[in-house]
């Protein structure tokens, strides 16, 4: 699928190479340090990951390019006719300035005009200062801050002021 001239990928069609550039990702340690599960994922639950995901329709995993770069993933779970949970990690081994908020961007547009979605959730680490400041940008408002195995985790999301 392609929005404002970047591609949305889908997990269940990325080839082998990309099943494993995303598993490196996923188990990057500035990636996996802000995971609600930060252990390291083995390969065959990666794989198992990703073929659970072909039948599942609450849950949509995206690998986000553009023309030269995979510039990181999108995904969005629970998603029902208003609502999804959804997140975001910039490719760990770019350092292009920019990349959060072009997936922020793509992300908000793909849940409001293609899922036609009224909320989107998120959840992030009270540390994590970097993701607050961006969501924050977007106009994501904080509604409560809850534990999650011993972190607190600010709880944030976003209306669809058009619906």
């Amino acid at each position: 699928m392609i929005v404002d001239n970047l591609f949305l990928k889908s997990f269940v069609m990325l080839n082998s190479d990309e099943k494993e550039m995303i598993l490196e990702w996923r188990n990057h340690i500035s990636v996996r340090q802000w995971m609600h599960n930060s252990s390291c994922i083995t390969p065959n639950n990666h794989t198992s990951f990703i073929v659970n995901l072909e039948k599942d329709e609450t849950n949509k995993y995206f690998l986000v390019s553009n023309d030269t770069n995979d510039l990181g993933v999108v995904y969005f779970n629970n998603i029902t006719s208003s609502s999804a949970d959804y997140g975001l990690y910039v490719n760990p081994y770019s350092l292009k300035k920019g990349t959060g908020s072009l997936l922020q961007e793509i992300s908000i547009k793909y849940a409001f005009e293609y899922l036609s979605l009224v909320t989107l959730r998120l959840e992030v680490f009270i540390d994590n200062k970097k993701a607050i400041k961006l969501y924050e940008k977007f106009n994501f408002k904080k509604i409560k801050k809850r534990i999650i195995e011993g972190k607190e985790v600010l709880c944030m999301e976003l209306k669809n002021e058009n619906r």
